[in-house]
């Protein structure tokens, strides 16, 4: 495919022939063009940092010794200052969607990456860079700066240039970048808190659930806090094994063939609101935002209202939606709200569809009916999308002992025929009909990893 190069600026959003300043927490970023050309086109982004700022900046978490706010190499190093930026400034070309080049968004592009000094602290310093991306497809070109230039004799600083060539989606380059600096550096200059660990799964996502230094990364990357190292990859534990019936090579959540599942999943759902003609939409117990995210980034979607009992959850979904940086009009087209899916709630009432997306399975049982009277019965929509566990596949799951269930917080998980049964029923009573899609790679003998229900209202 023949690729004009100026459509990168397309890609990051930042026009070529400006150069474009931001203010940021740590200082300023400066996004500017050295070269445009069809053939070619460079993109830079600099970084200068507030040393002065860093420190007043409550959220800045130093090194221990109090001369270490003030004199560090903070301002010349590629570190978790730069994920910053990036995270800041080119936000939206990290989710791998444009309007003026889908298809080039979405694509494997020839990436050139500079980075004029990166640090390599800790135990392997040396080699960690080409361990961290080599994986992903780049090649590593990694030059030890000289501790002083004048006495080579005293050996190379814990300093380096790097230079990362590839075809890798844009997306992914940026999402690498924002959780790998800090990983090199083994530092972070903020508080490290729960919150991290839901940005890692996050940016993470469709790249580091097989990557053969995923500890490190979640490691390093966590500040070494093993309770949010946890946090992080508990979903990315259990790999499916060979289907028992064939013997043939099973291709499971995490297969580097597949997305992972909770990819598939929430795909899966915008496909089926799609299908339904679902504009305006709840996510009813939406947590941290995961769909959300994708229902703002796709304008079909016209209003999005997420709700969760939880006000961390709400408070963890503003920040991944950057509603206080939003227009007026992207303010009018989310909101979140605080409510129970077990409770009529006339706020919900008018939307085309409500999603509970893997919400049913941490609702005891007994307490299944009022949910049902709740969603089906009081909001009323054109459209339920449910999805939950299949139970019949978590044998296929080496590392789940027989007779458990996916996560701690479920307090059940439905086999194939129970999920049919309980749909027929809701559907039978509230004047639905139903239809039933897997999400995930399927086995001949225990279905797809995930069942899904869509329900659509009848008409007269």
């Amino acid at each position: 495919m023949d690729i004009d190069a100026t459509a990168l600026s397309h890609l990051l959003r930042k026009h070529p022939g400006k150069v474009q300043a931001f203010s940021l927490p740590i200082g300023q970023a400066h996004v500017f063009y050295p070269e445009v050309s069809a053939e070619r086109t460079t993109a830079a982004l600099m970084v200068e940092v507030d040393p002065i700022g860093l420190v007043r900046n409550k959220r800045f978490r130093g090194d221990s010794g109090m001369l270490d706010y003030y004199i560090n190499d903070r301002p010349f190093v590629a570190s978790s200052l730069m994920s910053v930026a990036i995270g800041k400034v080119l936000r939206s070309a990290m989710t791998g969607t444009s309007e003026s080049y889908p298809e080039l968004a979405a694509a494997e592009l020839p990436l050139r990456i500079g980075l004029q000094v990166i640090s390599t602290r800790g135990r392997d310093g040396q080699d960690l860079a080409s361990r961290l991306f080599a994986p992903l497809g780049w090649s590593v070109e990694q030059e030890p700066i000289a501790l002083d230039g004048q006495y080579p004799q005293w050996g190379p600083s814990r300093y380096s240039s790097l230079v990362l060539s590839g075809q890798v989606r844009l997306d992914h380059a940026l999402r690498q970048l924002y959780v790998l600096l800090p990983v090199l550096d083994d530092s972070k200059h903020y508080w490290v808190n729960d919150d991290e660990a839901a940005k890692l799964a996050r940016q993470g996502e469709g790249w580091l659930e097989n990557h053969p230094e995923r500890d490190v990364i979640s490691y390093r990357y966590l500040a070494h806090q093993k309770d949010l190292v946890a946090l992080a990859t508990s979903g990315m534990k259990a790999t499916p094994q060979s289907d028992d019936s064939t013997g043939s090579a099973w291709e499971g959540e995490h297969s580097s063939a597949r997305a992972p599942l909770r990819v598939q999943r929430a795909e899966a759902v915008l496909t089926a609101l799609k299908d339904c003609g679902a504009q305006r939409v709840v996510d009813v117990g939406c947590g941290p935002g995961a769909l959300l995210r994708r229902l703002q980034a796709d304008r079909f979607f016209t209003k999005i209202m997420g709700t969760d009992v939880s006000a961390r959850s709400l408070e963890q979904a503003a920040r991944s939606l950057h509603l206080e940086e939003s227009s007026d009009a992207e303010r009018a087209r989310i909101e979140l709200l605080h409510s129970s899916a077990l409770y009529s709630d006339d706020r919900l009432v008018g939307f085309d569809a409500v999603v509970l997306m893997e919400v049913i399975e941490h609702i005891e049982p007994s307490r299944l009916g009022a949910l049902v009277r709740s969603i089906f019965g009081s909001v009323a929509p054109h459209s339920v999308i449910v999805t939950t566990p299949n139970a019949e596949f978590n044998a296929l799951y080496p590392d789940l002992a027989a007779g458990t269930m996916r996560h701690d917080d479920h307090r059940f998980e439905w086999t194939r025929s129970e999920f049919r049964q309980w749909a027929e029923s809701v559907a039978a009573d509230f004047n639905y009909q139903v239809e039933y899609r897997g999400i995930g790679g399927e086995s001949k003998h225990h279905g797809t990893s995930t069942q899904m229900a869509i329900f659509r209202k009848e008409t007269a």
